[in-house]
């Protein structure tokens, strides 16, 4: 990976990842795609390889962020209505990261509840 660029989010597969990237491109962010070609051969090793990163040059990546924040998708309840952080009171909630702190959960991660995270004040919820 080439040391003027860092990581702003990672994807599933290419197709996600060319949006959000066309819009930093429209909004003029030097950016590129890495894995990108290895995934679009491969589906189903994505989650093996780490799935395709969307890069942004380092002296943009603050922007970038603020940007992306506003344009990503979030999630919402089983009926579509925004789910606010009991903290901030935020609607701006993504999928945590699995925990998996024992054995059961890392031989069985689909066990795991799914948790949510406020992408302001990083709250962890249900």
């Amino acid at each position: 990976m080439n040391d003027n660029y860092k990581i702003l989010a990672v994807f599933e597969y290419s197709t996600e990842a060319h949006v959000i990237k066309s819009r930093l491109d429209a909004d003029g962010f030097k950016t590129m795609l890495m894995d990108e070609k290895t995934i679009d051969s491969d589906p189903l090793i994505s989650n093996a390889i780490g799935g395709v990163k969307l890069l942004v040059h380092k002296n943009d990546f603050e922007k970038a962020v603020e940007v992306y924040n506003e344009i990503r998708v979030y999630q919402t309840d089983e009926k579509g209505n925004e789910i606010s952080c009991p903290k901030c009171n935020s609607n701006k909630i993504l999928v945590a990261p699995p925990q998996r702190k024992n054995i059961f959960y890392m031989l069985f991660p689909f066990f795991e509840s799914r948790k949510l995270i406020c992408n302001d004040c990083k709250t962890i919820f249900k």
